[in-house]
């Protein structure tokens, strides 16, 4: 049966492990219900230790946030995607607008992926344009983000490698515009359509698209009828009740 992918990025919160338990239970609670979802919570790396211990085996799955390029070294306060590996992770998001913005670029994501790829993580490489032109010039930018990403990454690891699309202009509280239906649905085939040529693959089917733009539990049941193969959620992940419901419409629709 083929599963939606819906990850919660916890980001920088909460700010105690009594709080992460707690979000976590309650998230649990709902997600080992649903068949038709696959849950990934990504919550910072210091609650990894815990939340493995009450996790359950493939119904709710760890995610790391980010890594080190390195796997080892004189890299003071580094968390290298080994040591997230051993502690837990399953999953690892890279390439996250918010790391951008902090002066990570095209080069230094390429080399974390390789290093996450080799330690066995499943990569969730985050891609989105600042905004768009009338000319469709973000769609050669959106091209060359993603292949600058992959320089290098075997057609082999393809099945572990999930894309997600997050636009600059829809994400967070101030987000100007709200991404339509169809915006989302054509962006999903293009960044598809960029993969299977530069794979050499067959069909779609080992190419998974997410949506990560201000994904809530308002918005959630019109962008589940896009094509998109999930979802990355920031804020609501943190709201048990609001999270569940993002899980519950997505896996009954």
């Amino acid at each position: 049966m083929k599963k939606t992918i819906i990850v919660a990025n916890w980001k920088m919160n909460p700010t105690t492990l009594r709080e992460a338990k707690t979000i976590f239970l309650g998230i649990k609670k709902q997600a080992v219900k649903l068949k038709k979802i696959k849950t990934i919570i990504c919550p910072p790396a210091v609650y990894f230790g815990e939340l493995k211990r009450i996790s359950s085996k493939d119904k709710i799955l760890l995610g790391a946030q980010n890594c080190f390029e390195q796997e080892r070294g004189p890299w003071t306060g580094k968390i290298s995607p080994k040591m997230l590996k051993t502690s837990g992770a399953k999953f690892i998001i890279l390439g996250h607008s918010e790391n951008r913005k902090a002066g990570e670029n095209d080069e230094i994501i390429n080399q974390k992926i390789k290093l996450a790829l080799k330690s066995d993580l499943n990569v969730i490489l985050c891609v989105g344009e600042f905004e768009r032109d009338e000319d469709g010039r973000y769609f050669d930018f959106l091209k060359q983000q993603i292949l600058n990403a992959l320089v290098g990454v075997n057609k082999n690891y393809l099945k572990n490698i999930l894309i997600a699309y997050e636009p600059i202009w829809a994400i967070g509280k101030n987000a100007k515009e709200i991404i339509t239906n169809i915006q989302l649905q054509e962006i999903v085939i293009f960044i598809k359509k960029i993969l299977v040529d530069k794979y050499n693959v067959n069909d779609f089917k080992d190419v998974k698209i997410l949506y990560g733009g201000s994904v809530n539990h308002k918005n959630i049941e019109d962008l589940n009828k896009t094509n998109a193969d999930g979802f990355l959620v920031g804020r609501d992940s943190l709201n048990v009740e609001k999270f569940g419901k993002i899980l519950k419409v997505v896996n009954d629709n």
